[in-house]
């Protein structure tokens, strides 16, 4: 079964750090664009970080730039999302997202346009 699982979200006090993973399954995700992306109640979907097809470019929404980092693991067949000094404000549920084509991160996370989606997971920033 093809499908993408993700796992790591949780409440965490502001300042505070989170990893997220998202797990492939039923196909390999060398060579597939990557985006992770969150909701927050009320909100549109925002594009939060991007990895291209081949790897060579990434892309990073300003209200996160400097805090999240994405990374891909090919041999665990997994994503990650790095966040660190966590703020009220990156409260959402966080989807990953995968793609067979996807050379140019930015366009990613703008258009959304992947193939394949995970459930989601929930982060909670609260004291």
């Amino acid at each position: 079964q093809v499908q993408l699982v993700e796992s790591g979200g949780g409440l965490v006090q502001p300042g505070g750090s989170l990893r997220l993973s998202c797990a492939a399954s039923g196909f390999a995700l060398d060579y597939h664009a990557i985006g992770w992306f969150r909701q927050a109640p009320g909100k549109e979907r925002e594009g939060v970080s991007c990895l291209s097809s081949s790897g060579d470019n990434t892309f990073y929404a300003d209200s996160v730039k400097g805090r999240f980092t994405i990374s891909r693991d090919n041999a665990k067949n997994t994503v990650y999302l790095q966040m660190n000094s966590l703020k009220p404000e990156d409260t959402a549920v966080y989807y990953c997202a995968a793609d067979p084509v996807g050379d140019y991160a930015r366009r990613i996370c703008s258009s959304g346009l992947l193939e394949l989606w995970g459930q989601g997971t929930l982060v909670t920033v609260s004291s």
